[in-house]
């Protein structure tokens, strides 16, 4: 009988031993296990990151003493290795938001502690995301009360940070830039294109980040990180999922989501599905009657009619339908190789674009028709991740991604029976090649190369609505250009001291343009327009941070936007009787930033933080008035109209604050505000001085929650201050439609706050419910800038589970 004691008693140690190595990391009052915690060497590079079991694999951590736990929304914690081992490899984590510890990437493109990051950079947590519902990506950054978001359709959204927009702001997806040769100068909607459930975290670095990023990081950059395949952290299978269904009153909106991952030792696979409907979007009973919607256009029997709308508040033409898929691939063949390959799609049903469908002309609606055509966007992308101890460098990321850019423009006159439909293409590929390397623990280099090919495809016809006759029309760029841009970068950072960091860093980028214009169409003195240019880009930043709840910076950073297809090539109607033409002599425009930030903790209790930034932009690519050919005007679509060009022609400068405040009260409460004052001009063509058109209003948001057990509730206040007219950029000023009328008849933008309610209850630890009310006050708004209201009083209803 002794023989198979011992053989038991043999197996059980080895056994106890195998599950030692599996730490399990939980929340300390609800014991849920923990997801996405972070454990860290930084000694040695190896990082881990716990299941939705809160299981992490040790094995690569024995020789560690110091490894460091982090989860935002969490108090940090420092354990050996050791010490684990004798806590049975059970570690319970306290939630807490008062604190200056977290982990970001943007900064330099690798995880860094934030408390040694010079520039502004916050992050947009999974679980906010949960409780607050946006409907869409663009929704998303504005419920964290610092990115304006301007919307000029149901389908829309348009960023605007510190004082830019457009194509002066960068978007990235799993460290891919998703801008292409067509972003363009005027409200861009392709943030939509990502889909909210299939968000992992979202980071917003503020001021230029060119030096990491390349053209267009000058107002900042917004980073999404997706969903990745998780991996077992035993010999077993780890199977992780979650569903949800969300409806909302305003627009009717019906949302439903689900992803699967499957898990093994080195192998993971994760496949998620969203698809979203909604009608057209209800707005508030109380506010300006200039935001009614009073009649419409429709196609009765081959006739346009104007209808009457019997409910003013419904803005019609502003639902539409999205789908998003995304599969991903991960293999670890070893502790130092991670490869993962991820597959990104998304498409929506045609978009009508309602402010346009609003213009009146002669008193008269003037556009029968006007929509975007189905948005589609895809990306294939591989990554390989590894980690050595070589001269070159201790980790190295190798990313390959090719995306496709499909959207199309279709407009007809009320009464007319042209359509006039433009398509377009972009075939973009990038290649990056990232490392770092330590030298002790005092100097660390960032450093890598980047290729970019853009290839851009453009065509047009112009279509009779009532025989079916199409002819081949103008295209918006000139068919079969390209774009491309290739760079070296580095960042160093160095830790003079034990309370001082120093970053820095330099870039040089390369660019490349080419664009055939076609004479069938317009009648140009050029024949072609190309660049072949180079810039140069720069930060330093200090951090110094006297003790755990205190940190001070200061950062000096430049930015740069070289000219795309989209600035060079373009032919469109900006608005009634203006035609924007090419511009073949376009320079690259520069970006000079400063800003400092002051950010302190007192007891866990209150944090609050500030930065100043100023930033002056100068060769700023501007829309005014240009003669081509001589002619200062030129019929475009029928209509007789002035001619405009960008060009390389003023200066712009921006400043303002960031502030905000964080409070812990007794009884499960607390308290957030954050507030946000800028400020902006441009130079005129007579040398005077204008307001800059994207620096938005002063906004914010206040927040008083409270979190006991299974409960989370949010309280919240959004405000927007207003803009006078004489406030308004001169461009803004001409755009009464999307406007209040003062009381001189003036366009303006009016201030508004609404008041919003959420509550989530945790049914079981797999299964929760949300519910809120928006605008409870039924509020009738409409943010700067923007072309379509916002939802009047909303509710919103959503059920989550998991696995």
């Amino acid at each position: 009988m002794r023989m198979p004691y011992l053989l038991i008693t043999m197996c059980c140690l080895l056994g106890q031993s195998v599950l030692a190595q599996v730490l399990t990391v939980r929340d300390q009052d609800t014991r849920r296990p923990l997801e996405m915690v972070l454990l860290f060497d930084g000694v040695t590079g190896q990082s881990a990151v716990t299941d939705n079991r809160g299981q992490a694999d040790l094995a690569a951590f024995k020789a560690s003493n110091r490894i460091v736990v982090r989860l935002v929304g969490y108090s940090t914690e420092e354990r050996s290795y050791a010490q684990l081992q004798r806590q049975n490899f059970q570690l319970y984590l306290k939630e807490n938001n008062i604190t200056l510890d977290a982990v970001v990437v943007s900064a330099t493109r690798w995880q860094q502690d934030a408390r040694e990051v010079p520039q502004r950079v916050i992050t947009i947590r999974p679980k906010d995301i949960e409780l607050q519902n946006p409907q869409t990506a663009a929704d998303l950054l504005g419920q964290a009360g610092e990115v304006f978001i301007q919307k000029s359709q149901g389908g829309g959204g348009s960023p605007m940070i510190r004082g830019f927009a457009t194509n002066r702001v960068l978007l990235a997806v799993d460290g891919v830039r998703m801008n292409t040769a067509i972003f363009r100068s005027g409200n861009l909607q392709n943030v939509i294109s990502l889909d909210p459930f299939a968000i992992e975290k979202t980071e917003v670095l503020f001021g230029p980040g060119s030096v990491q990023y390349g053209s267009d990081a000058i107002g900042g950059v917004m980073n999404f990180y997706t969903l990745s395949p998780q991996l077992a952290a035993d010999s077993g299978r780890l199977v992780t999922g979650n569903a949800a269904a969300r409806w909302s009153s305003a627009n009717n909106e019906r949302t439903g989501h689900i992803d699967v991952g499957i898990g093994w030792k080195k192998w993971g696979l994760l496949t998620s599905a969203t698809y979203s409907d909604y009608d057209d979007l209800l707005i508030g009973s109380h506010g300006p009657n200039d935001y009614l919607r009073p009649e419409y256009v429709q196609r009765v029997n081959g006739q346009d009619e104007v209808v009457h709308n019997p409910e003013q508040r419904r803005q019609v033409h502003t639902g539409y339908r999205q789908l998003n898929l995304m599969q991903k691939v991960r293999y670890r063949p070893s502790e130092r190789w991670d490869l993962q390959y991820g597959f990104h799609y998304s498409t929506t049903s045609n978009v009508p674009r309602y402010d346009r469908l609003t213009l009146y002309r002669n008193g008269t609606l003037r556009s029968a028709e006007w929509y975007y055509g189905p948005q589609v966007w895809g990306m294939n992308h591989f990554n390989a991740s590894h980690t050595a101890n070589n001269v070159l460098f201790d980790r190295l990321n190798i990313g390959v991604a090719h995306q496709l850019f499909e959207e199309s423009r279709h407009n007809r006159d009320l009464g007319k029976p042209i359509r006039y439909n433009r398509f377009e293409k972009v075939n973009a590929v990038s290649a990056n090649l990232d490392m770092e390397k330590a030298f002790g623990r005092r100097h660390q280099l960032y450093y890598g190369l980047e290729a970019i090919y853009n290839k851009v495809n453009s065509r047009g016809t112009d279509e009779d609505v009532q025989t079916g006759k199409q002819v081949a029309g103008p295209p918006r760029y000139p068919d079969g250009s390209d774009w491309s841009s290739y760079a070296a970068f580095l960042s160093y950072r160095f830790k003079a001291a034990e309370k001082l960091t120093v970053l820095s860093g330099v870039r040089y980028n390369h660019f490349l343009l080419k664009a055939d214009f076609d004479a069938d169409f317009h009648s140009f003195p050029f024949a072609s327009a190309k660049i072949d240019k180079g810039a140069f880009t720069g930060s330093a930043g200090l951090v110094y941070n006297p003790d755990a709840t205190w940190q001070l910076s200061t950062n000096l950073s430049t930015g740069f936007r070289s000219p795309n297809i989209d600035d060079i090539g373009k032919i469109f109607d900006s608005a009634p009787g203006l035609v924007v033409v090419p511009n073949p002599n376009l320079g690259p425009e520069y970006a000079y930033n400063v800003d400092a930030g002051i950010a302190k903790v007192y007891r866990d209790v209150l944090k609050v933080d500030a930065t100043v930034f100023y930033t002056h932009l100068q060769d700023a690519l501007v829309r005014r008035d240009f003669r081509l050919g001589g002619q200062d005007s030129l019929v475009y679509e029928g209509q007789l109209s002035r001619v405009q060009a960008l060009q390389n022609g003023a200066f712009a400068t921006v400043w303002g604050v960031q502030a905000g405040i964080e409070l812990k009260l007794p009884a499960g409460f607390g308290l957030a505000s954050r507030y946000n004052w800028q400020r902006g001009t441009e130079e005129l063509d007579n040398g005077e001085q204008a307001p800059l058109r994207h620096a938005s209003p002063a906004f914010g948001l206040t927040r008083l929650t409270y979190t006991r057990h299974r409960i989370k509730a949010d309280l919240s206040a959004v405000y927007n201050g207003a803009i006078r007219n004489k406030d308004l950029a001169p461009e803004e000023q001409e755009k009464a439609y999307l406007y209040a009328a003062d009381e001189n008849g003036k366009p303006y933008s009016p201030s508004w706050v609404t008041l919003n309610l959420k509550v989530q209850y945790q049914l079981t630890p797999y299964l929760s419910a949300t519910a809120g009310l928006e605008n409870i006050t039924d509020k009738r708004y409409r943010p700067y800038s923007s072309g379509i209201a916002a939802p009047g009083r909303n509710l919103v209803l959503s059920v989550r589970a998991r696995l």
